[in-house]
């Protein structure tokens, strides 16, 4: 499945992917967030999910949801030994189309608060804390985290560059005036969550989402956080090439939907 996942195509794949569910269940230390279900998209992340998952008990988030995408190495066997509950698709089907099936598993267990977060250790499990305090006071129903309100340590100056053009290319296409597009560090509110139906499997599901969270009507800020980068998140993120491939992608999508 792996390259041919293309929007439009998550409708028709998802459901079986869904009954293929396999789900392990796992206890982790700290009651902080009881009411927060964090979901992580993993494919191949072994080298790194471990001490994610570590990091967020530590940090309190007792329901974290993992959702290996078909992944070739132990990141599976990894979560299992730390995550609350992982899922597993038999197939690669893409981060988008993993953080969906993460949102649907936690809203069926009855999530008052969903953060998506990612597996390869640029995140941190304390700026969980930060983006679900809004939503709980009333504020907002979605907030999103944003490296250029707070920081980003180890960004090199060429993907800066590319995030920053990728924020003036999401606020001419979506409408939405924000200071960082593509952050994977989001959360929403139960009813947000319900609204988000991420048909775009591969990372433009990022803009996607802004899509849907402007469509939405609901209120949204953004939150400072702090983005890690090391040189294993480096190695795993996009190309300019692969960005070029993302535009074109969510592009096509918003056509075609």
């Amino acid at each position: 499945m792996r390259g041919r996942a293309q929007a439009g195509l998550t409708a028709a794949i998802r459901p079986s992917i869904i009954r293929r569910w396999n789900t392990e269940t796992t206890s982790m230390t700290g009651q902080l967030h009881r009411d927060v279900f964090v979901v992580i998209a993993a494919y191949n992340e072994a080298q790194a999910i471990g001490e994610v998952l570590r990091e967020l008990g530590v940090a309190g988030s007792s329901n974290v949801v993992v959702v290996d995408d078909g992944s070739t190495d132990e990141t599976f066997q990894t979560a299992k030994k730390h995550a609350a509950f992982v899922l597993r698709h038999v197939v690669n089907c893409g981060q988008g189309a993993a953080l969906q099936t993460g949102i649907d598993f936690a809203l069926s267990r009855g999530a008052p608060i969903i953060v998506t977060f990612d597996a390869d250790g640029q995140h941190r499990a304390e700026d969980v804390a930060a983006l679900v305090t809004p939503i709980r006071s009333g504020e907002c129903d979605i907030t999103l985290g944003s490296r250029f309100l707070g920081s980003a340590v180890g960004l090199p100056w060429r993907r800066r560059a590319a995030l920053k053009l990728a924020v003036g290319l999401t606020r001419l296409m979506s409408g939405v005036r924000l200071t960082d597009a593509h952050n994977g560090l989001r959360a929403f509110s139960r009813r947000a969550a319900e609204r988000i139906d991420i048909r775009m499997d591969r990372m433009a599901h990022a803009s996607e989402i802004i899509d849907q969270i402007r469509e939405s009507g609901l209120p949204f800020k953004e939150v400072a956080v702090q983005i890690r980068y090391t040189p294993y998140s480096l190695r795993k993120g996009q190309s300019l090439r692969g960005g070029l491939h993302i535009l074109v992608q969510y592009v096509l999508g918003r056509v075609v939907r």
